[in-house]
């Protein structure tokens, strides 16, 4: 899981993808930040529960530094699903940040925003988008009570005009999760990947796929720019020899249930050790 949660910072922890999303999303594509005006920051806080004493960590966040003048802090949430409890998460990372503003002897206080990147594919974020989605406020309460909304945008139901404003390698993640959405299929681009092991390590953890990884690791071997293509490329022949290797398997397999071969020289037919062909014959 740790490994996961790093992969998904991966990509946007550079400023030209973490500016770029920001102006897409934000901005309707105005390039109103430009990355040499983002600050890399940890925003780390800490609570208690039951007297014992927690941290909790932003998935990323930079601040937006203006002429000397900070005059935002930008985060951003990755999201696989739906997260019911992601209003009061929001709100705690929020606060934490407002928290350490009032403790800086720096006087320069500023917004915190959020952006929530839900990349789910077969539906919208469908939960709490707001503290009152979360639990019922009385009406004699409700002058009072202040909501607390969320920036969700759920990537896969990006239009493609709005696909088309990414400039950076967000574009190839996001045109993926759009047509996987629309079309069930992915048809690669052309366009050259500037970051190619954050995107490929942010694909595979977003999917569940190392096929991604794999590819990126042939390609390198290759040298040369990456785009999808090539590494669709690699996926797809890696899935026929892996298909021609199964195929080959289950006839080795048939042959010694048929008493023609041993184990042993099905097993260094197929490349396995015994214990692995031996492993495979208990499953067929």
């Amino acid at each position: 899981m740790a490994e996961k949660d790093v992969s998904e910072k991966l990509l946007a922890d550079y400023n030209d993808v973490f500016s770029d999303i920001v102006n897409v999303l934000l901005f309707q594509g105005k390039c109103l930040l430009k990355e040499e005006e983002l600050e890399n920051t940890k925003d780390i806080s800490q609570y208690k529960v039951d007297g014992k004493l927690h941290e909790q960590e932003r998935d990323l966040t930079k601040r937006w530094n203006k002429e000397g003048i900070i005059i935002s802090l930008l985060g951003m949430e990755n999201q696989t699903c739906e997260d019911t409890d992601m209003p009061m998460r929001i709100i705690s990372y929020d606060g934490a940040s407002y928290k350490t503003q009032c403790l800086s002897d720096n006087k320069n206080r500023y917004p915190v925003v959020t952006l929530v990147l839900h990349f789910g594919t077969n539906h919208r974020w469908n939960t709490a988008r707001q503290l009152s989605d979360m639990f019922p406020v009385a009406d004699s309460l409700k002058p009072y009570f202040h909501d607390y909304s969320i920036n969700v945008f759920d990537i896969a139901y990006l239009s493609e005009e709005q696909i088309n404003m990414f400039q950076s390698d967000f574009k190839v993640v996001a045109d993926y999760f759009r047509q996987k959405r629309v079309k069930g299929d992915y048809i690669p681009g052309t366009e050259i990947i500037k970051h190619v092991d954050e995107v490929m390590k942010l694909l595979s953890a977003l999917t569940g796929s190392r096929s991604f990884e794999f590819a990126n690791k042939e390609l390198k071997k290759e040298g040369g720019k990456i785009t999808m293509c090539e590494v669709v490329d690699k996926i797809e022949n890696r899935g026929r020899l892996k298909g021609r290797q199964e195929g080959r398997q289950s006839v080795l397999i048939e042959l010694v249930k048929e008493g023609i071969l041993a184990v042993w020289q099905a097993a260094e037919m197929a490349g396995l050790d015994v214990e692995a062909f031996e492993h495979a014959l208990q499953k067929s």
